[in-house]
């Protein structure tokens, strides 16, 4: 997500409307515009200030992986979670419609290998509780492995099939949400302050959480560091997305695979790519032969916002009346933000405040 402070020096300045705003989105990372549009497809006049650029921060990336958690030993994050992805082809079909942009959504499936029978047996005990817990509304499976480029090997022959899990073009899906805000009459101010007005929400990432942890008596998260990579490997635009040996490969709508990341918690440049990102590369040329002569299209780097008990932060800032944070989405932000959207607009312009206890900050 991109940071709310900031002097704009050397940016682009976007003009903004004098009018006061009913609603302002500090950030213009995944959830902060989620939460403009929203806002501005139910009325409200919305201004979003981003002193940086569009997904400057972890937004920004490559992968644009929407994965559920295991069908089990369920949270409040999974149930939360779970309305998110159920709720993500009417959200994103309706950013598209408004913005006339594609947004690279797709319920694509994923395929996960099994390693050996243990891991079988347990792959199948879940099969029961995804049918309960998702409502019916997708399966868990496993499947014998496919005669297909982009299935992973496996030990077992066998592998795991989710048809809950999908996919999103990051920088795609921002462009789509900046074009219907705009549409709706909403603003986005990139590259410069702007005046607030009515009840403002700070989505910055990484940024707002050190400045919750200042303005508070514990941290509240710090960043992890991210780098992926993507190929030109046209072809697979409707494959499903691979969850094997801890990356995430994900097919996407321009003709790109996109693998990643990796979890840093200690860097010396948290933009920057290094020896790591190339192993990771290698990993996954080795994991998948078709992706051996395909070329890197891009490389990215950046900080992810893990709050401290690794669930969304949501709902009022502590001492500051009229001030809302949206923050901690870490490798979830994507997956869960419709259901951000939704939960933050209905308490900051609606009153109605259903945000699980476990959420706020």
């Amino acid at each position: 997500m991109g940071k709310g402070g900031g002097n704009g020096k050397g940016r682009s300045v976007t003009a903004f409307d004098p009018a006061v705003p009913d609603l302002t989105v500090r950030g213009a990372g995944v959830t902060g515009l989620t939460i403009a549009w929203e806002a501005a497809r139910r009325g409200a006049r919305v201004r979003v200030i981003e002193t940086v650029r569009v997904g400057a921060g972890a937004s920004g990336g490559l992968v644009g992986a929407l994965a559920p958690h295991t069908p089990e030993q369920w949270t409040p994050v999974k149930e939360f979670q779970l309305q998110a992805l159920l709720a993500a082809p009417a959200f994103w079909a309706g950013v598209e419609q408004a913005s006339g942009l594609p947004s690279g959504f797709a319920r694509a499936r994923r395929w996960q290998p099994l390693a050996d029978q243990a891991a079988v047996a347990l792959a199948e005990t879940r099969i029961e509780a995804a049918r309960f817990l998702w409502r019916g509304q997708a399966q868990w499976r496993v499947i014998p492995r496919p005669d297909h480029p982009l299935a992973p090997p496996s030990a077992t022959g066998l592998l795991i099939e989710d048809t809950l899990s999908a996919r999103l073009h990051p920088r795609l899906a921002l462009a789509a949400l900046v074009a219907a805000i705009r549409g709706a009459g909403g603003e986005v101010i990139e590259g410069a302050e702007a005046p607030e007005g009515g009840p403002v929400i700070w989505a910055t990432g990484t940024a707002g959480l050190a400045a919750l942890e200042t303005a508070g008596d514990r941290p509240r998260g710090y960043g992890v560091k991210g780098q992926a990579a993507s190929f030109h490997c046209p072809g697979f635009e409707s494959a499903p997305q691979v969850f094997a040996d801890a990356l995430h490969i994900v097919p996407h709508v321009d003709g790109s695979i996109a693998v990643g990341s990796t979890n840093e918690t200690t860097w010396s440049d948290p933009t920057s790519t290094d020896g790591l990102l190339e192993a990771l590369i290698d990993k996954a040329r080795r994991l998948l032969p078709v992706l051996a002569d395909a070329p890197v299209m891009d490389r990215w780097a950046g900080l992810r916002p893990r709050s401290a008990n690794r669930r969304p932060l949501l709902g009022p800032w502590p001492g500051k009346p009229g001030v809302f944070v949206a923050n901690g989405g870490f490798t979830i932000g994507f997956g869960i933000a419709p259901q951000v959207a939704v939960t933050m607009v209905d308490l900051v312009l609606e009153g109605r405040d259903h945000i699980p206890a476990a959420f706020r900050p």
